[in-house]
């Protein structure tokens, strides 16, 4: 029977259909259960449209309950015949033997698409495009899975979106900004259109506050005052750059021996530099000196006062064609601003998931431990005042309590970080 079979191959192989189906149907008449001869004929009577594959293939898989490529033909089979409710039948059952069967699930992700079973369709798509994603390296065909997988998530998220948006729009008519922000980043999420991120403290983290990208205006009920002195301190910006002795220094300054990382192109270089007026809760008296509207205006502030730590505030300078790699800050108890002074075109901020054009004289609040990037990609320099104020969701009872923990850690260990 193996030389039959094999001698029926080869027929098959080589174009002579009579054949191979006399010599399959011979094997058959000594074993009426052989799975290979069943699914050869099967294929044959595919081949030719013949509705009676169903029938070979359905005797292959009884044959061979085991096998899940006979399954999937009888799924082809049933196709052919447009008898999608046997094509459903046949992917389940490969299914029921291995439901990680990309396959299986591929074939049952189109076959719900086709019928309009779209919830249905994207929970297969989803998973599909999880269990790929995981393989590396992909060949052409799982690449083209993948791919497909990733568009249809993406065409059934935008489709559902447009329903959520006609849903919601009348009470977006009366929601606040940060409402709106709000469930709009929830809604996003759902989608797969932004991720949501957490807080990455390389120092002092402090549970339980709300991960703000950007903290709300409402918070700063101080910012008009400070944004009103955008042009004076604009001018002693641009007088100290002018001057010879400015201060200014590279940002990132790394300690010798210092391994390669995301800074390392900035090392040491003034594509963004930096001149402080406080840095480590001390004040430069020189700096503040020449820049007295802008010191007086920090000075009216509720700024962050941590011992030996804060509050900073400085002039940031971003040179052109300059982009800062996406990292993450120190503690969340302090919020950072941004005094925007010089903005070209060209130029954004990425806190999380959430970007922002700088506008000139127009203060925001960020929280610097939740990733976030900058860049400059215009032909100006770009120039920012940025300074540290406590995150407004701590208690004024949290904040005092906070310093005196940096107090007595400066005390017994001074060189220890925050």
């Amino acid at each position: 029977m193996v030389s039959m079979l094999r001698t029926a191959s080869a027929a098959q192989q080589s174009g002579d259909i009579s054949r191979a189906t006399m010599l399959y149907r011979r094997v058959l008449e000594t074993a009426p259960a052989q799975p290979v001869a069943l699914n050869a004929l099967g294929m044959i009577a595919l081949s030719s449209r013949d509705p009676k594959a169903v029938e070979w293939f359905e005797r292959a898989a009884a044959a061979d309950p085991q096998a899940a490529p006979l399954l999937l033909n009888l799924a082809t089979a049933h196709r052919s015949n447009g008898d999608e409710e046997g094509e459903q039948r046949a992917l389940e059952a490969a299914l029921a033997l291995d439901q990680r069967n990309i396959m299986a699930n591929f074939r049952l992700a189109e076959l719900l698409d086709r019928t309009g079973r779209d919830a249905a369709a994207t929970a297969r798509w989803h998973g599909l495009s999880l269990m790929i994603g995981s393989i590396a390296p992909r060949s052409p065909q799982l690449q083209g899975i993948f791919t497909k997988a990733r568009q249809r998530i993406a065409d059934q998220g935008a489709k559902l979106g447009d329903l959520i948006d006609q849903a919601l729009s009348a009470s977006r008519d009366v929601a606040t900004a940060t409402e709106r922000r709000r469930v709009d980043a929830c809604i996003d999420a759902m989608l797969g259109r932004r991720r949501i991120y957490n807080n990455e403290c390389h120092g002092l983290h402090f549970p339980f506050l709300p991960a703000d990208e950007y903290f709300d205006r409402a918070h700063f009920p101080w910012m008009p005052a400070i944004e009103a002195e955008t042009d004076a301190i604009r001018a002693e910006l641009e007088t100290l750059l002018a001057a010879p002795d400015s201060g200014f220094a590279p940002y990132v300054d790394m300690a010798p021996g210092s391994p390669v990382g995301r800074w390392t192109p900035l090392d040491r270089s003034l594509q963004w530099s930096a001149r402080y007026l406080w840095r480590y809760g001390q004040r430069d008296d020189d700096v503040c000196a020449r820049c007295p509207r802008t010191a007086a205006a920090l000075e009216a502030v509720p700024r962050a006062d941590l011992y030996q730590k804060a509050p900073t505030a400085f002039f940031s300078i971003l040179k052109p064609g300059t982009r800062l790699p996406p990292h993450s800050g120190v503690s969340n108890v302090r919020a950072i601003v941004h005094l925007p002074l010089i903005v070209p075109d060209r130029c954004g901020l990425r806190v999380g998931g959430e970007t922002r054009e700088w506008q000139v004289g127009t203060a925001m609040a960020f929280d610097d431990t939740i990733e976030h990037e900058a860049w400059n990609d215009s032909d100006e320099v770009r120039a920012v005042l940025i300074f540290d104020v406590w995150n407004p969701h701590l208690t004024t009872l949290e904040r005092s309590m906070v310093q005196r923990l940096f107090e007595t850690i400066g005390e017994q260990m001074p060189n220890v970080s925050d």
